[in-house]
């Protein structure tokens, strides 16, 4: 008496293999559309911090921690007025000590939140630096985040941390040349650069998964 064979049949295994395939497109899919929100938010940062710059300079006649008058156009301390001389001074990183700044850069988180142009504390502490869609830090500065990089100027710069490689290139590639050694978007070592070898050249895919700063000049 012949027995039974059980298994699957061709077109079960066939259907099988084509939801498989379904389900895994979608999941990337679903990554790619993770990323690309990741990317545009990191974009908006970049896009947002200037109108902040413009607003205040519109109201006030002054840039946003330089503001010499701060006191009196938004009721700061006058220990928190900057020079007036045109230029946000200090590093793009400055973060309050002992509950207080030290440089314009770090006021200037303290003036445009007190004229009620950004969102954010105003007490300055670990919370006191904005955030960005990675967990990294935003800051602003009007001194040149890195002094080799030959023919980058800029009014001010904005420099955003923990920004994996990948969306470095994206940001660079939907916002500015698409190389990141050049343009107005670079890309620096993580957190603050001191010599040459420390500034790198183009990404490219081998770089992805590693963390960099990412600076934008205005």
């Amino acid at each position: 008496m012949n027995k039974q064979q059980s298994g699957f049949t061709l077109v079960e295994i066939a259907i099988v293999l084509v939801i498989i395939g379904l389900l895994l497109g979608g999941v990337l899919k679903g990554q790619e559309l993770i990323n690309s929100a990741k990317v545009k938010n990191l974009a908006s940062d970049f896009r947002t911090i200037p109108t902040f710059v413009y607003a205040y300079q519109d109201k006030y006649r002054a840039l946003p921690g330089d503001d010499r008058a701060a006191d009196t156009h938004i009721g700061v301390a006058a220990a928190s007025n900057g020079d007036g001389n045109g230029r946000i001074a200090g590093n793009w990183n400055d973060a309050p000590a002992a509950n207080t700044c030290a440089s314009e850069s770090c006021f200037f988180w303290l003036h445009v939140r007190t004229a009620n142009l950004a969102a954010g504390t105003t007490v300055m502490g670990a919370d006191y630096l904005p955030r960005n869609a990675e967990g990294g830090i935003i800051g602003i500065t009007g001194v040149s985040p890195f002094t080799g990089a030959a023919g980058w100027a800029g009014n001010y710069f904005i420099c955003s941390t923990g920004i994996q490689g990948r969306f470095a290139r994206q940001l660079d590639l939907a916002t500015d040349d698409g190389v990141t050694d050049t343009g107005n978007i670079r890309v620096i070592c993580q957190n603050t650069c001191a010599s040459t070898a420390a500034f790198p050249a183009a990404l490219a895919p081998a770089d992805d998964a590693n963390l960099y700063t990412v600076c934008a000049s205005y």
